[in-house]
């Protein structure tokens, strides 16, 4: 191998490394990475075009100038499609949108990784990154959920493909913070409903929690929720006497007491 490339193969493998790619390794040890940094076959000559601007697109990225580093990555994906550099090139940019918090960007980016490598070695690491791109689109108990029920469906699909992987005890965790925000949604669902004198439905909502989360910590307070809303159930006409009784005696208290005395 032409001596000058094996210090820019270095810097790019260290690179790669220290973000986590090579954990994605196989039972040599030797990840995907390292085997395309890796020739076999030692030859002289000069160092390909594309390894120097993915050199030069991994610097970019490690130091942050993400936007930079996209430039490079896409140049390198473009003029050279069918080189190995490519490959890196596309998780890359992946990659990039990631970093600079543009996760409803990268989804797809991944995504179209992952369907045109599906025997990849990075596809563990691909589909944990798509979870961790709905991880971070969680929203709070009070908002929709789609990106939670998304983020729990794709660490689940990852551990369940690869139940060995360096990324399922983090995913395993977020599935369990997943799970408990899911639960926290249809309590407080279940309150607005209560609130808003819909007392069946926010049952049904108390309900689901201890159905499907019985794992979370609010499958206690749905516990001893659902006794209290079941008990007004049944006992609805007088509890709706007694808020008619509390609302008209807080709309007199409100009244002037002169008021009182000329109602006219």
């Amino acid at each position: 191998m032409n001596k000058r490339i094996i210090p820019l193969i270095l810097t790019i493998l260290f690179a790669i490394s220290s973000t986590g790619l090579l954990g994605c390794s196989g039972k040599s040890g030797d990840s995907w990475l390292k085997r395309i940094f890796s020739p076999q076959e030692e030859e002289e000559g000069p160092i390909p075009p594309e390894a120097q601007l993915t050199a030069k697109a991994m610097h970019y990225f490690e130091i942050g100038r993400y936007l930079l580093a996209e430039e490079e990555f896409k140049r390198i994906r473009d003029r050279y499609p069918f080189s190995p550099y490519a490959t890196v090139a596309e998780l890359r940019l992946a990659d990039c949108k990631y970093y600079q918090g543009l996760y409803e960007e990268a989804i797809p980016l991944y995504q179209e990784f992952e369907n045109l490598h599906p025997t990849n070695e990075a596809v563990p690491y691909v589909i944990f990154q798509i979870g961790s791109c709905y991880y971070h689109l969680m929203d709070t108990p009070d908002r929709d959920q789609t990106s939670t029920h998304k983020m729990i469906e794709t660490y689940t699909r990852l551990i369940r493909r690869y139940p060995d992987s360096p990324f399922t005890v983090e995913a395993q965790k977020r599935i369990m913070k997943g799970r408990a925000l899911l639960a926290e949604h249809e309590y407080v669902v279940a309150h607005w409903y209560f609130r808003t004198d819909h007392i069946p439905q926010a049952i049904k909502r108390l309900e689901n929690i201890i159905t499907l989360y019985p794992d979370t910590p609010v499958y206690y307070k749905a516990v001893m929720k659902i006794a209290e809303y079941k008990d007004i159930a049944e006992h609805l006409d007088e509890y709706v006497k007694a808020q008619e009784k509390k609302e008209e005696e807080e709309r007199l208290h409100a009244i002037p007491w002169w008021k009182k005395l000329w109602p006219f």
